[in-house]
């Protein structure tokens, strides 16, 4: 059997993803401090992160962190034709991509090694290849494990490759914070370092039964495998989403019910067509707020048929924030956010018994017709070319990618 010295796992991630696009599209902005987004920063270039400035913190604080920023609009279709070129550049490399989000992906490249050379040089030649055909920074960690070449491009950044060969993985990661295990957010990381684990090192050092004790039993097995190297997930080539969504901050300022179901229909609409363009359908629908006092609510209703008729999940999603009014007013709404998720694929809808009864609203011909009429309008002269006459004065507040679970 043959042994590589090299792990055969690739994490590529764009270095700040969206303020890189802007930086390449407009020379001036290079080499200086650049912030997506007014009212919530969405990116944020290493210019200006240098100063204090990071995703999802308050437009006003990243302004104070950094006053000389240079502050654009984001330009979400841009971002996605960008990330679009960028995965065709991954899928040249290897059939093995597993996309993780807009900006990183996972490449197996065990294979690949009589045609193409060793996982390390195929990530010089992915990175050129990337500046190259996109014109933006990437960074790369090569190793054996998922977990560890995600750790390995997070030290690297930016604009870096880190290889972690198999016989020093412990080398590499024990000396690393406890914040570089994946699952250790704020709460996890106070409740380790209040019992003076700072390092991986020192995790990996505590029994199972303690970390279990401590944080536990899913939390605690999943730590202390990770702290010793132990990461059996395979890249999943063609991986489906599970859920979509997107997500809208408010700022301060008091929105009116109308201003509100501005907010759920701009994301409705967009959703649903981004579900029939991907030939999927979803049955649950989910209603995420976050309020003045930063508490967080979820609210979720699951259709009786799985559908991608935008009437009906916009029905679904104006019953879900009707019925949470009440803490909107209490709290004062600052974020809203709505996904789809217990998504299928568009031929696994099945027909509704009894089948003498007429069909749902979700799945009528008429519903489907309307929709596909839309999109391909939209499709052939634009996003823009069509929009409620609900929207026309829309300007309710930032876009934001909704962010992982």
């Amino acid at each position: 059997m043959f042994v590589t010295s090299e792990g055969p796992i690739l994490h590529a991630d764009l270095d700040a993803f969206y303020a890189s696009v802007e930086q390449r599209d407009d020379p001036r902005l290079r080499g200086r401090p650049v912030i997506v987004g007014g009212g919530v920063v969405l990116a944020a270039s290493y210019e200006a992160k240098a100063l204090g400035v990071r995703t999802a913190m308050g437009g006003a604080q990243a302004r104070r962190l950094c006053p000389h920023a240079v502050v654009v609009p984001p330009r979400m279709s841009v971002y996605s034709a960008a990330s679009k070129a960028v995965f065709e550049v991954f899928r040249q490399t290897t059939p093995a991509v597993e996309g993780v989000s807009i900006d990183e992906a996972f490449l197996d490249v065990g294979g690949l090694r009589r045609i193409a050379g060793r996982p390390s040089e195929i990530a010089v030649r992915l990175r050129a290849e990337v500046l190259a055909q996109v014109g933006l920074p990437i960074t790369v960690g090569v190793a054996r494990t998922k977990f560890l070449a995600k750790v390995a491009s997070g030290v690297a950044k930016p604009d870096g490759l880190l290889v972690v060969p198999p016989e020093r993985e412990l080398e590499f990661l024990h000396p690393l914070p406890v914040e570089r295990l994946w699952g250790v957010g704020k709460v996890t990381s106070a409740k380790l370092r209040e019992r003076g684990v700072r390092t991986v090192r020192q995790v990996a050092e505590l029994p199972e039964a303690a970390l279990i004790s401590m944080l536990g039993p899913g939390s605690g097995r999943h730590l202390h495998a990770l702290a010793h190297g132990r990461d059996p997930r395979a890249v999943q080539p063609g991986k489906r989403r599970r859920s979509i969504g997107s997500q809208r901050a408010l700022g301060r300022r008091s929105r009116s019910p109308a201003e509100l179901d501005e907010i759920v229909v701009s994301i409705v609409d967009r959703l649903a067509r981004r579900l029939r363009g991907a030939s999927r359908v979803c049955r649950t629908v989910v209603l995420r707020m976050r309020f003045a006092d930063f508490t967080r609510a979820t609210r979720s209703h699951t259709l009786a048929d799985s559908t991608d008729h935008t009437e009906t999940l916009l029905c679904a999603a104006r019953g879900l924030l009707s019925a949470a009014q009440p803490l909107v007013y209490d709290r004062g709404l600052t974020l809203l956010g709505l996904s789809f998720s217990n998504l299928d694929s568009h031929g696994a809808v099945q027909l509704a018994l009894p089948l003498d009864q007429p069909s749902s609203p979700a799945m009528s011909a008429e519903a489907t017709a309307l929709d596909s009429a839309v999109d391909a309008l939209r499709n052939r002269f634009g996003a823009s070319a069509l929009t409620r006459a609900a929207l026309l004065s829309h300007e309710a507040g930032m876009e934001m990618p909704m962010l992982p679970d």
